[in-house]
């Protein structure tokens, strides 16, 4: 069963293939959320400080524990410190209260959320880059990674040269680069950049926030392998060789997409990555 397996970070710990993602979920449906995960069989869940549900997954996690007898280190727990956060003590802050929020001694996976804030982001100009913040972040994380808070440290939403920045000037190289990938948006040179460099890539939105099911071509890929088209996007990033994060709160959806112990074959994986611009 693929929740069964693992990828390798390049600390040497362990990491489930799959996660369910919490964003969008609130934090009164996370706890409900997170527990039929578990339930389900996911074993790594993922969620962030912006989020505003960290109380609820936290909730879940130990609901879900609860009901299935399994333990706390059979869970792989993510979470992010917000983009706008770009000092060290403020990540600091961010970092003791992320812990009291899940009640969990240590969080499996901290990352930086984006390396800027999210207001420029997606701006046409080149503006700031951070690099001397993000590295003020860098080190609080580092800390807390060695006094045992953190079992693995990383990024999301960077670009190579934001990578570039990161590893020139750490003492722990990131584990996590997590980005948006699904069919029609697979940014290969990024994704080849990260491997290389022994980071793995998790790909957020495989579904790509429910657009891929408008395209009769993936529903039809989708009909032919008697899967969802949810369950076709997880699939395909996995054999990418990236860790797809699914979101669902729906019990039902999740129990469908713990269910991807199927393969998509070459063909058919050719024509989905010659979808593009989605």
């Amino acid at each position: 069963m693929v929740l069964d397996e693992f990828y390798k970070l390049n600390n040497n710990q362990r990491i489930p293939k799959v996660a369910l993602g919490t964003w969008q979920v609130p934090n009164g449906t996370a706890k409900t959320a997170v527990a039929a995960a578990i339930d389900a069989g996911f074993r790594n869940i993922d969620t962030a400080i912006a989020y505003e549900n960290e109380e609820g997954v936290g909730e879940g996690i130990r609901a879900g524990l609860a009901a299935t007898g399994i333990h706390r280190e059979s869970i792989f727990v993510s979470s992010k410190i917000p983009a706008e956060v770009k000092s060290y003590k403020e990540a600091e802050k961010n970092i003791l209260e992320s812990l009291v929020r899940l009640d969990c001694r240590h969080i499996d996976l901290m990352l930086i959320h984006a390396p800027k804030p999210w207001s420029e982001m997606n701006s046409p100009f080149k503006g700031r880059e951070y690099y001397g913040e993000n590295l003020e972040v860098w080190r609080a994380m580092e800390e807390a990674y060695v006094a045992g808070r953190f079992r693995a440290i990383g990024v999301s939403n960077f670009e190579i040269e934001d990578l570039d920045n990161i590893m020139e000037g750490c003492r722990i190289m990131p584990a996590v680069n997590q980005i948006r990938v699904h069919i029609g948006h697979v940014p290969t040179e990024l994704i080849e950049y990260c491997h290389t460099n022994g980071i793995l890539v998790q790909a957020y939105s495989p579904n790509a926030t429910g657009r891929l099911a408008g395209i009769p071509e993936i529903c039809a890929m989708a009909e032919k392998y008697g899967v969802s088209v949810p369950q076709l996007a997880s699939r395909f990033v996995l054999q990418l060789g990236l860790l797809p994060i699914p979101k669902s709160a729906s019990p039902e959806h999740i129990r469908q997409n713990a269910n991807l112990d199927f393969e998509i074959n070459l063909e058919d994986m050719g024509k989905l990555l010659a979808i593009k611009d989605l």
